[in-house]
């Protein structure tokens, strides 16, 4: 039978469909293998989040005719759903296909001996594809929701991924469910806006706490973890639920992009900096060990040195743990690309650095503040040099003198101090307490 190998560019909701599409080749009896593995089919899920997508795209290709010259590449995802023929342009690559069409591949490729192009317009992609990723044991990404109902002037997403769509929640707990029965001990909640969670044909029937409620029912999973949840959808009620629940960690990521109130409405967001504020004062003084992760964008057109400035100190000034800086880059057909008083580049990178710097320091405090604490840290296969790793709930990377019986285990550890990598060590590993 022929082999096939994936390979995934982006985000953890792109890694839980490449999952869920390499369990429908291994169903139809294909043998899924490495990418270095001489594969008969590369399946190459794209991003159009990341920079230069074109290039990564060319470079992947290039690499997979290198290792199988005669293999047939099929080319999905975001950046397939907005430049199709752009990428059926490609030296090597033999199928692309768009956003209504990569969970029904086997309809259009017929045995991976015809290519083409198959990208119908996004307004098409109107079903919901459930997805989780099974190729870690210590954690799964769980789709929730996909596709998105919000303008912001930066971003492509509704243009790749369409309309905001989920699951019903009793589909989403039967999936936990199914997880529950292998050795996963963490899920991580995943989609496009998960606090839009609830629409389905056309129409918004559920609600995200109620999601978050019954899947805290779920047996057999340690830990849930809200990944990416818009400020202004991530209710008092939702907070007040994860501080006292039983599975999910007190741990939030919350895009803010700007801390400049002008900025913010520049790019369409639908919320102002005092909202932003009030939700992470609310997390603090219900959970205030909690993890506060956040995206900011720098070198939006119009950003002023002055407003970048208040975006510093605003962050400077919050309660939070560690941010995720995106520099700025201009994406065809959307309402940003057509704006002036563009930053210089050069600008761009400078504030991106003080940022990041930024960044450092406050995931140093946090970790500081955890000093001395008795938390679970979940184990993971990842080790080096005889060190494994693993996070606490709340998200503080811990490093232990490697054990094979802690793997993929949760245990109380008492962190100790933080090293020269910047991660936290615990006691050796005939310390640590047993769960």
């Amino acid at each position: 039978m022929k082999k096939v190998a994936f390979y995934t560019l982006g985000c953890k909701l792109n890694y839980s469909e490449t999952s869920s599409i390499s369990r429908m080749f291994e169903d139809k009896g294909y043998t899924k293998v490495d990418f270095t593995d001489k594969p008969d089919i590369f399946i190459i899920n794209t991003c159009s989040v990341t920079e230069n997508a074109d290039k990564k795209c060319k470079k992947i290709v290039k690499e997979a005719k290198k290792i199988s010259p005669d293999s047939f590449v099929t080319i999905l995802g975001c950046y397939a759903q907005l430049k199709p023929k752009e990428i059926s342009e490609i030296p090597g690559v033999d199928a692309v296909l768009g956003a209504a069409e990569k969970f029904r591949l086997f309809d259009y490729l017929d045995d991976f001996t015809k290519g083409g192009v198959f990208a119908s317009e996004i307004k098409e992609a109107k079903t919901y594809n459930a997805s989780y990723s099974i190729a870690d044991r210590t954690r799964t990404f769980l789709k929730v929701q996909d596709g998105c109902n919000y303008g912001c002037a930066f971003c492509t997403i509704p243009l790749a991924r369409g309309k905001s769509r989920s699951d019903t929640i009793a589909n989403i707990v039967t999936q936990a469910k199914e997880i529950a029965e292998t050795e996963v001990k963490e899920v991580v909640l995943t989609g496009v806006n998960i606090g839009d969670f609830g629409i389905y044909e056309g129409k918004r029937r559920e609600k995200f706490i109620d999601l978050v409620k019954a899947l805290d029912e779920v047996e057999g999973i340690d830990r849930f973890r809200i990944s990416s949840i818009e400020p202004n959808l991530l209710s008092n009620e939702v907070i007040e639920f994860v501080a006292q629940s039983k599975r999910f960690v007190p741990h939030f990521h919350i895009p803010l992009q700007s801390g400049s109130d002008s900025i913010l409405k520049k790019m369409n967001r639908r919320y102002l900096t005092d909202l932003y504020k009030s939700r992470v004062e609310k997390i603090k003084s219900l959970m205030p060990n909690c993890c506060i992760g956040v995206d900011v964008i720098v070198g939006f057109p119009g950003e002023t040195e002055n407003e970048f400035l208040t975006t510093y100190n605003f962050l400077n000034e919050l309660d939070i743990s560690y941010l995720h800086v995106f520099t700025y880059s201009e994406r065809p057909n959307t309402k940003a690309a057509d704006m002036s008083d563009i930053v210089d580049l050069g600008e761009r990178n400078k504030r991106s650095k003080m940022l990041r710097g930024l960044s450092e320091k406050k995931r140093r405090y946090f970790y500081q503040q955890q000093l001395g604490i008795v938390c679970e840290v979940l184990f993971e296969e990842d080790v080096q040099n005889g060190i494994m790793y693993g996070f606490t709930e709340n998200y503080v990377r811990v490093a232990a003198k490697y054990d094979p019986v802690l793997v993929n285990e949760v245990r109380q550890v008492q962190l100790r101090e933080i090293n020269a990598d910047g991660h936290v060590e615990v006691e050796e590993p005939e310390e640590i307490l047993t769960h």
